[in-house]
């Protein structure tokens, strides 16, 4: 059996323009309809008026019975226009003599006055003995048990009527006609703006996704969908190019983590189909090939755990929440890089915030909440990165401080600053750890994406001693995921800042 599904809706516009006409073609129904059952029942009240005060005079009653009643011409004071009287006798029986003119159908009456069903005092309707005019009748009692029945005609009453409902048909249609131009006009300019909405959105769908709908205004319906319809606009768009971003970083680590694993594994490849020939090889030589071998297997090693390290942190990672001293953090690290690293003084001192370096004289005591281990392995990748892109003899000082973040102490944004994490709020309590080194620094571009995966600031470079660029992107990660962040601040020949900012415990 087949369904019969309703006939989809019209426009907004044709439903908007149909039910204000409809509405208003109701109300204009109702006020007619009012209005002509207001003016027939004044109209029938004048007439019961007319009725009720006119009383036949009682000789009247018996020059009926004698049949000697007058006639119209020979009597006009007699009777006013339009009455009509006709006399029942005491026995009531209708009696042949009248009071009226004959120029129209009377009234149909009964012959006797029992047949009637009228009552004193109450006017009621009937109908002409022929064609289809209407009478007003009402029973009089006469002397003598003789009863009289005054007539008015209804045809003022009709004709006034039927004059009333031509007019309202008139000006209903006229209304309607009007009502349903006016209403177009009228919707039609109200929906205005939704309709620049729809130009809007269709260009938007055309791929035009910087437009923005034109109609904001707070104090209106449409006005207020469109805001937020622009807020909904804004954070979609914000996420297609954030989705986007991310799609060409992940195309570009893949490429750039192939890429390295590429280089060991070809160097491993190579030195093992040598090892593997049948021909004989000096000791060295075997030596030299093994010895290439493991530092290429090492390599990869290296490069798989800081990939996975890399992973465990994009994937929500857990770190150990317990106190930390950055104070003694940074002597630790300081004293391995004073061993490891003879090249390289690195010293350590207070954090100073001023103009002024020598503005800070004493260590404070900067305590956070995190994990011990990850923030270590922060400023070893610091440390190892200031030795191994700097000059031999480059000094490196490590400070250590507490300040409130801003444009001085850190924490926040200002020209010049690089960082791949939000900033901070103004004046939030934070432990500072700052490693500078003297050496060239970096140009403004390279200092852009010195934190990204796989980034070198000189693409030659060996990747035997440069590293695999990861380890500052691991370095930030890790900060991120403590509250903080990692901030770069450098220019050329004026060395580079590299700034672990993190709330302190109190905060």
């Amino acid at each position: 059996m087949t369904r019969l599904l309703p006939p989809p809706p019209g426009s907004l516009r044709r439903r908007l323009i149909l039910g204000a006409t409809l509405l208003a073609t109701a109300a204009v129904l109702a006020s007619q309809a009012i209005g002509f059952v207001v003016l027939r029942s004044w109209l029938m009240d004048r007439v019961d008026e007319q009725l009720v005060e006119f009383h036949p005079p009682d000789p009247a009653f018996q020059d009926a019975l004698d049949g000697t009643l007058p006639s119209p011409a020979q009597r006009p004071d007699l009777l006013p226009s339009d009455f009509h009287v006709y006399f029942y006798d005491s026995a009531g029986h209708r009696l042949n003599d009248s009071l009226g003119s004959e120029t129209k159908p009377g009234p149909r009456l009964a012959d006797e006055a029992g047949a009637l069903g009228l009552r004193d005092g109450h006017p009621e309707t009937v109908s002409a003995i022929s064609g289809d005019g209407r009478w007003r009748v009402l029973l009089n009692p006469g002397p003598d048990g003789m009863s009289a029945v005054v007539t008015l005609p209804l045809d003022t009453v009709d004709g006034a009527t039927s004059k009333i409902l031509w007019l309202n048909a008139v000006l209903l249609a006229v209304t309607v006609v009007a009502l349903f131009t006016l209403g177009r006009w009228a919707v039609r300019l109200g929906l205005l703006p939704l309709t620049r909405m729809e130009r809007t959105a269709q260009d938007i769908t055309a791929g035009r996704l910087d437009l923005r709908l034109p109609d904001t205004d707070p104090r209106t319906e449409i006005g207020r969908l469109g805001r937020v319809l622009n807020s909904m606009l804004d954070r979609l768009q914000k996420a297609l190019l954030a989705r986007e971003a991310s799609e060409a970083r992940l195309r570009r680590f893949v490429a750039d983590a192939g890429h390295e694993l590429r280089t060991p594994l070809t160097a491993i490849q190579g030195y093992a189909e040598l090892a593997l020939r049948p021909e004989r090889r000096a000791a060295h030589e075997q030596r030299q090939a093994n010895r290439v071998i493991a530092q290429n297997a090492e390599r990869m090693s290296l490069l798989v755990d800081d990939l996975q390290l890399l992973a465990t942190l994009d994937r929500e990672p857990s770190y150990r929440r317990e106190p930390v001293d950055l104070l003694s953090l940074a002597a630790d690290a300081v004293s391995a890089a004073a061993v490891h690293n003879e090249s390289h003084p690195v010293d350590l001192g207070p954090l100073c915030t001023g103009a002024d370096p020598a503005g800070a004289e004493e260590l404070d005591l900067a305590e956070t909440v995190g994990d011990p281990h990850r923030l270590r392995q922060i400023l070893e990748n610091l440390l190892s990165n200031a030795r191994l892109h700097t000059p031999p003899g480059t000094r490196v000082h490590v400070r250590v401080g507490t300040a409130e973040a801003g444009p001085d102490a850190g924490g926040t944004d200002r020209p010049g600053r690089t960082a791949v994490s939000a900033p901070l709020p103004e004046h939030l309590p934070i432990g500072v750890i700052e490693v500078v080194d003297e050496g060239p620094g970096l140009e403004p571009v390279d200092a852009e994406h010195v934190f990204e995966r796989f980034y070198r600031v000189d693409p030659a470079r060996s990747r035997v001693h440069g590293g695999s660029g990861l380890g500052l992107a691991i370095a930030a990660a890790i900060a991120e995921g403590h509250g903080g962040r990692l901030e770069l601040d450098t220019g050329p020949g004026r060395g580079c800042t590299f700034r672990l900012v993190l709330p302190t415990a109190g905060a």
